[in-house]
């Protein structure tokens, strides 16, 4: 039951990607519109629930979700830049490369050598699956025009890097204080908002595309009380690491339901990386079960 749960991030999340580009809008847009959603989520959750709230419920929910809001931008951009078929699967590695290291080293999640073998094995398998899932064929690469090659790989990078950092920030801060799931997500949620509005106030129409992607808002909340629930009992290390298998999800959907273009190298490319993603996921999940 405990694997079933901190599955459902890898639909729910990984779907989101999917809905923001169906809904359409800009990056900040969709951070803004994403953030009210999974405000009016976790007041759901919060009213049925009643969970207890306390100081520190609140003050590190709200600085987990100011963190989160700008990882968040910063992932929206990068798919900007590089489109979603490349940008999610690079900074799905990125995020699962700084999590996972975190959970092993600084919670000590990893205790055993064979803990460090196998979680270094699933680690390795989950980036590598994230480099090819955004692979581009060398042959297309050549035939295009230079500012098309990767769309603007400079930009998209540097967006993706304080992206990492801010979701790296964001999974920590709850993970060393051990908080409620139930409790923590609605000062998570406004300080998601407060984050989105600071960072996107003076460049953002509020219109129609704002309320569409509140919808990807519902997606994340979902995932979210979902990966905190895993975490408490499987780990952040493996919880997170579970939670990104969605790349599977966001990468198909982005090439057959939002037409990104693959050649027929690139689609062996993207079922590669798929299945090294889903290597990697099982053996996480047999690591809980031994």
């Amino acid at each position: 039951m405990e694997l079933l749960i901190a599955l459902v991030p890898m639909v729910a999340w990984g779907s989101i990607a999917l809905v923001s580009g169906k809904m359409g809008g800009s990056a900040n847009q969709q951070t803004l519109g994403m953030t009210i959603g999974a405000l009016l989520f976790s007041l759901v959750v919060f009213f049925v629930m009643q969970p207890t709230m306390s100081t520190a419920v609140i003050v590190f929910g709200f600085l987990s979700g100011i963190f989160w809001s700008i990882g968040q931008k910063g992932q929206f951009q990068g798919m900007h830049y590089m489109g979603i078929s490349v940008g999610l699967p690079l900074s799905t590695g990125m995020q699962l490369f700084l999590n996972t290291i975190a959970g092993a080293v600084l919670f000590g999640e990893w205790r055993k050598g064979g803990d460090f073998l196998l979680g270094g094995i699933a680690l390795a398998l989950l980036v590598l699956g994230s480099y090819y899932t955004s692979r581009r064929d060398p042959d297309r690469m050549k035939n295009l025009p230079e500012d098309q090659k990767m769309f603007d790989f400079g930009k998209g990078s540097r967006a993706l890097l304080i992206s990492t950092l801010g979701y790296g920030v964001y999974t920590i801060i709850i993970t060393w204080a051990n908080l409620d799931p139930a409790a923590v997500i609605l000062p998570q949620s406004v300080g998601m908002v407060v984050g989105a509005l600071l960072f996107t106030l003076k460049d953002i129409q509020y219109n129609r595309f704002v309320v569409k992607n509140m919808t990807a808002g519902l997606l994340w909340g979902i995932g979210n009380i979902c990966m905190l629930a895993g975490i408490q009992s499987l780990g952040l290390a493996v919880s997170f690491s579970l939670s990104q298998m969605g790349i599977i999800i966001s990468t198909l959907g982005g090439i057959f339901l939002l037409g990104e273009r693959k050649t027929k190298k690139e689609l062996v490319y993207v079922i590669l990386g798929c299945f090294f993603v889903i290597c990697g996921g099982i053996l996480l999940g047999y690591m809980k079960s031994i």
